[in-house]
Formats: structure tokens, C-alpha cells, sequence
């Protein structure tokens, strides 16, 4: 259902986050996303410039290289569009992320390790979801989703307890997860 119409308005400025996942010729797996922030509005920018409305303000890029057990074993980041000269200095600091595993808590390891001035914080926010696309990709098409208990890498799968459509006392979990449901 669409949200109620809104009451007159002039656009500011629009923000697009977009996250793909591929699975390679040679077994790894590619997630790759881009943020874009346009403003609707000529804004001035910190030399003195301008950037012209339409233009990106932010335009960045993340590649995870990821293997079957979630670890990075390559990442890539770009800034194609950034309000500062210096933005781009911290694109290095984002090869810490090598070795790393994508799995729970990774929201929370992000912000520690890149979090205030040890990163960008427009890189940070895109990788959230390059994570989670990158998690479930991996999980869903390894077959982890659906194994059996005794085939599962974890003690049950990821997305129960996640939201309330998949609270472990609920339907679907009843129905697609019996053994881990809990409602009576």
C-alpha cells in the first residue's frame, strides 16, 4: 500500500542506495553497492564552488569479494563524487575489512572500526546492506536457508527472530521450521 498522498512540496535532495550480488566464474562472490546523493538545488560547496543542482554531491561505490564461508578476501571502494578534496584519502583505512566475516554483528563492527573520522560516513551507511545482501546471497544460494539441522553452519537460520513475520513462535516459522518453533 502506497503512503497517503503528501501536501505540496519542493525537492531537496534525493539519496539512492543500490546493492547487487553475483556469483563468480571461479566460486567467490561479488556484492557490490553505490550511493548517489543529488540535491534538487545548486548547493555551495567548501572551496567556494558550487555544485549545480542534478550533479552528485555523493557518488561512492563498495566491492565486496567474499568466499563460501562469508570472508573477504578483496574489497574495492571508489568516490566518483565527493564534497571534499580530502574524501578520498580514506579509501585505503577500508582494506582493514580483508580477512573479516560478514555475519552477525557486522552493523555493529563497521561503525567500530570506520566509525567518526577513521572513515566515510556515506561509505559506512552503504555497508550495511552490501553486508546483508552479501550474507543472504551467500546463505540462500549455498542451501544453508533450508538445511537440515544436522547440515546447518549455524545453530539455526539467520532470519529467525529478525522481524515479526519470522518470530520463532509464529506460522512460519511453525511451517518452515518446526523443530525451531517455540509458540505452543
Amino acid at each position: 500500500m502506497p503512503l497517503p498522498g503528501p501536501v505540496a512540496r519542493d525537492p531537496i535532495q534525493t539519496r539512492k542506495v543500490e546493492v547487487s550480488s553475483f556469483r563468480r566464474q571461479d566460486g567467490l562472490w561479488d556484492v557490490e553497492g553505490r550511493l548517489t546523493d543529488v540535491a534538487a538545488v545548486s548547493i555551495k560547496n567548501y572551496t567556494g564552488g558550487k555544485i549545480e543542482a542534478g550533479t552528485p554531491i555523493h557518488d561512492m561505490r563498495v566491492r565486496l569479494t567474499l568466499n563460501d564461508t562469508l570472508e573477504i578476501v578483496k574489497i574495492d571502494v571508489s568516490m566518483d563524487a565527493h564534497p571534499y578534496p580530502v574524501c578520498p584519502g580514506i579509501v585505503p583505512s577500508y582494506q582493514k575489512l580483508k580477512g573479516e566475516k560478514i555475519g552477525r554483528g557486522w552493523n555493529r563492527r563497521i561503525r567500530q572500526v570506520f566509525g567518526g573520522v577513521e572513515g566515510c560516513v556515506h561509505i559506512v551507511d552503504l555497508l550495511g546492506p552490501v553486508g546483508t545482501i552479501g550474507f543472504k546471497s551467500v546463505i540462500r544460494e549455498s542451501g544453508q536457508d533450508d538445511a537440515a539441522p544436522e547440515d546447518r553452519v549455524d545453530d539455526k537460520p539467520y532470519q529467525i527472530n529478525t522481524c515479526h513475520a519470522l518470530a520463532s513462535n509464529g506460522d512460519i516459522v511453525r511451517d518452515r521450521w518446526p523443530e525451531l518453533f517455540t509458540g505452543s
